[in-house]
């Protein structure tokens, strides 16, 4: 039988569970640090005339379904478009997300409020229109067994899958046109998220990125409502069903011409969905004997309060290490490289959502709980071999309910991704000025008493 605060959590989280559907409109998050005046950088500096405009435009790939009836039922339609729901589609879709600045403020208003850390007025974020622009093939893909007796794929489905990718990359490219930056930010959320919640977090981290590169999220059908504990096991499921979309995804836009990186930024459970999809992924190419990195563009892969187990994470970050059969095209047992940049993890053991994952899988500890001393110096060692590697601790005031979302609420850790993923600043560097604290472990200083 779990303990009281244990029921005390999963009590405190149903709450959260069901207060997270209200998503008619979300406050900007706080201005990250480097960006407040005075003294702060210009978040616009080098923002065209054409892109200053206070909506975003984000390009979105999704396996959620269209809402069933009982959800269009319960749908306030103040709260919004509602084009998809918690269900899984058979098929991946793509399309366009329109998230709107409420009360409408115009361009140079927006940009003064954006590099102030206590604003003037209010600036929200409300889901404005989403506009579907293709569908892939039902799955299973149709085969059909030739006279010969093989198994064959079915001609018209294969076509119809390759002009649904034909579709997205010319989206892709169309975007790619119009970016100071020929990248890619793909966002991949996390648990209690609905299409709505996910499109206001990659909307706001474009819009503090300076909108220089293509902004797009991967949204999976994340369970946002009902009783807790049904909830959480249903999504960690629908993780595991997503993986083979995000895949696609990744080798999809990778392959877009003109895209030159890719930068994965991903949250709480989609953490765990994104490392394996990257794992698997870099198996494909070793197995093919290709560098990872060639193949897929991979700049940053970030982790955003992981919520995965310690274990079962370093299993998919080192695992092709301990697995030399599988590269017996590479020379003198040298390793390929899976990223471009780093694997990044922003860590705070001050992260109460966590706790709840750690009960029901009954975890030694969460990725997304790690502090520097957590990992021996036998681990450090090793991580230092294999290079590139970072984790960030945080342990400052918790500026959200639950401490799980401080890669936007809090101004110092924005601030830090931003300068990782903006200017490719590395760890001790101007901007990035934070206390190591190991081999590959680093920590934000406490600031005065409040902690930030």
């Amino acid at each position: 039988m779990l303990k009281t605060p244990a029921k005390m959590i999963i009590a405190a989280l149903s709450v959260l569970l069901i207060a997270g559907c209200a998503t008619s409109a979300r406050q900007l998050m706080p201005t990250p640090t480097l960006y407040q005046f005075p003294g702060g950088q210009s978040v616009f500096d080098r923002i065209e005339q054409s892109r200053r405009t206070p909506d975003l435009d984000l390009l979105f790939i999704t396996d959620r379904a269209p809402p069933t009836p009982a959800e269009i039922e319960a749908h306030d339609k103040e709260k919004g478009p509602l084009r998809y729901g918690q269900e899984r589609a058979r098929h991946i879709a793509f399309g366009s997300a329109r998230v709107s600045i409420a009360p409408a403020l115009d361009w140079n208003t927006l940009r003064e409020q954006s590099q102030l850390a206590e604003r003037t007025r209010e600036v929200n974020l409300e889901l404005s229109e989403v506009r579907e622009l293709g569908v892939f093939p039902d799955e299973p893909y149709r085969v059909y067994r030739g006279a010969d007796g093989k198994v064959l794929r079915d001609r018209a489905e294969l076509a119809r899958h390759f002009e649904a990718k034909a579709e997205l990359q010319r989206e892709v490219e169309r975007r790619l046109a119009q970016a100071p930056k020929k990248e890619v930010v793909l966002y991949i959320h996390g648990f209690n998220e609905t299409f709505a919640t996910a499109a206001y977090t990659v909307a706001e981290l474009c819009h503090f990125l300076g909108r220089e590169q293509v902004c797009a999220f991967f949204t999976w059908p994340a369970s946002s409502t009902g009783n807790f504990l049904t909830s959480y096991t249903a999504t960690t499921e629908s993780a595991d069903y997503a993986v083979a979309h995000l895949k696609k995804t990744i080798r999809t836009l990778a392959s877009t011409p003109g895209v030159e990186r890719l930068q994965l930024l991903a949250h709480s459970r989609g953490t765990a969905l994104t490392l394996r999809a990257v794992s698997e992924l870099a198996t494909e190419a070793i197995a093919a004997g290709k560098e990872p990195k060639d193949r897929y563009k991979i700049d940053n892969l970030v982790l955003l309060s992981p919520d995965i187990d310690v274990d079962i994470a370093g299993q998919q970050i080192t695992g092709f290490l301990s697995d030399p059969e599988l590269m017996t095209v590479w020379p003198e047992a040298r390793l390929p490289r899976v990223l471009q940049g780093r694997l990044t993890i922003y860590a705070s053991p001050e992260d109460r959502a966590l706790l709840v994952s750690r009960i029901l899988f009954r975890s030694r500890n969460r990725v997304g709980q790690l502090r520097p001393e957590d990992i021996p110096d036998k681990a450090q060692r090793y991580f230092e071999a294999v290079g590139r590697i970072d984790l960030i601790s945080f342990e400052g005031k918790r500026t959200d309910l639950f401490g799980h979302s401080y890669f936007t609420t809090n101004p110092r850790v924005s601030s830090d991704l931003i300068q990782l993923i903006r200017y490719g600043k590395r760890l001790g560097e101007p901007g990035r000025e934070l206390e190591k604290t190991g081999r590959v472990t680093w920590e934000f200083p406490v600031d005065g008493d409040n902690g930030q």
